[in-house]
């Protein structure tokens, strides 16, 4: 049976002149003025999306035909738990990928009435779940290396104004949002919330109608009711539910009018974006363009020179604007970044040199944590500074510059050895693993051995 795909078209939302005009963000002769500006390459290997501030590059995203079994996050499965290990408080889950899942006991969903014994203390995962049986899932972190992918047992399904949450008491308001619109929003919230569902607004519903935000719920609920008669009748493992692709995805969680554009030159792929678009933001429709290539006296990327800023992403070595430089190095365990002054020699005293680069330093770092997409653990070594307003200083703007990413971070404070320890939530393999392909010879330590000294 097919599985359930998400709805990536629909009648659009009717808005007068004056509404459109609102929404529709900054014009400047003729062209929409943004922040942002999306490229889309198409070839028949891979899809290749660019995100672009100014003119840098911010993000990169890859996806391939073959990454059905690897980039699945976010899909609904209906697994089959393989065993229950007590000691790891977690179960191994056939999802049909090639490898098992794992469901952590702290994702597993249960009624409290269900369970036989002392209810006062947290049941086992042993008393949760048992061999064989069928359960619903959906993937929180995609299959990296030899881990396979992460599960919980709390579905959500994401739209563009709302993220519903089936069966849940969950309730949200992004914090992005300002107090007035935050309160807006709560009282339309409170009149067409469905019963049953938990539901989290999103930073896009900001300025929306309540006409809207009932549409998206009404869609995505749609979907639910699907999704629950799928299951019923289907055998596990199997998937039930499909995010949509790569391109729209994005265009769902990211497109505001903060992007001055979204570039696509692929036409069967421009007139899905531009349809989905229409539909679910039409004061945005008209920042969706077709890049002809055989009009164009350039590639697309090229034009927007992300080929080139794309392979300085893949170097160990990052030059700041004054001259220092960050050196970026990926363990098992965690990411290293070690900061350095360089070629910057300051104009004043060192302390003064020393912080003016760990500013710079701070914005980078931020930058290419989003570029890189690099997550788990990262410690990051600043040069070190003796005036503690200048570390706070440092971390203040560091925070600052993360703000920017929607990735969930978590930064703790300078450790005694000048070091700050931070993580990033993992969700993919990242950018340099998602480009490239372990060399055969070395298999990817970097080194080859010497056939005089050590035999094969």
């Amino acid at each position: 049976m097919a599985p359930v795909t998400a709805v990536t078209s629909d009648e659009a939302v009717k808005l007068d002149d004056k509404t459109m005009k609102k929404r529709r963000g900054r014009v400047r002769k003729g062209r929409a003025v943004g922040r942002y500006l999306m490229c889309v390459h198409v070839t028949a290997k891979a899809t290749q999306i660019a995100i672009l501030e100014g003119r840098r590059l911010m993000e990169h995203r890859v996806a391939r035909p073959a990454d059905d079994v690897s980039q699945i996050h976010s899909n609904i499965y209906l697994g089959r738990v393989k065993n229950v290990l007590p000691g790891m408080e977690a179960a191994f889950v056939d999802i049909g990928t090639p490898k098992n899942a794992v469901l952590y006991r702290g994702d597993v969903q249960y009624d409290p009435e269900e369970i036989e014994g002392n209810r006062s203390q947290q049941p086992r995962i042993e008393e949760l779940l048992r061999e064989k049986q069928s359960i619903l899932c959906q993937v929180v972190k995609n299959p990296i290396a030899h881990k396979g992918a992460r599960l919980t047992q709390e579905v959500s399904l994401p739209g563009r104004f709302v993220v519903l949450v089936p069966n849940s008491a969950t309730y949200g308001i992004s914090k992005r949002l300002p107090d007035g619109e935050r309160r807006r929003l709560r009282g339309v919230i409170d009149k067409i919330r469905p019963a049953g569902h938990g539901l989290i607004v999103r930073t896009a519903a900001e300025g929306v109608t309540a006409e809207e935000i009932e549409r998206d719920i009404s869609r995505l609920a749609g979907q639910w009711e699907k999704i629950e008669a799928l299951a019923k009748r289907t055998k596990a493992p199997a998937l039930l539910y499909r995010e949509p692709e790569v391109t729209v995805r994005l265009i769902r969680e990211e497109l505001t009018k903060d992007h001055r554009g979204v570039i696509i030159d692929d036409p069967a792929l421009y007139e899905e974006v531009k349809g989905y678009v229409a539909s679910v933001a039409p004061h945005l429709a008209d920042r969706v363009e077709f890049y002809d290539t055989s009009a164009e006296p350039l590639p697309l990327f090229e034009c927007h020179h992300v080929e080139e800023q794309l392979k300085k992403a893949l170097d160990r070595k990052v030059w700041l604007p004054s001259g220092g430089s960050l050196i970026i190095e990926h363990t098992e365990a965690l990411t290293v970044i070690d900061v350095n002054t360089g070629k910057n020699v300051g104009r004043s005293n060192l302390e003064e040199t020393v912080f003016r680069n760990n500013l710079e330093a701070a914005e980078e770092v931020a930058r290419q944590l989003r570029l890189r997409d690099i997550g788990g653990i990262i410690v990051i070594d600043f040069v070190d500074m003796e005036v503690a307003a200048n570390r706070a200083e440092v971390l203040k703007t560091f925070r600052v510059a993360l703000a920017r990413d929607k990735t969930r971070t978590h930064v703790s404070d300078i450790s005694d050895l000048g070091l700050v320890e931070m993580t990033r939530k993992r969700i993919g393999e990242g950018l340099l693993e998602s480009v490239s392909d372990l060399c055969s010879s070395c298999d990817g330590r970097g080194v080859l051995l010497l056939d005089e000294l050590i035999n094969a």
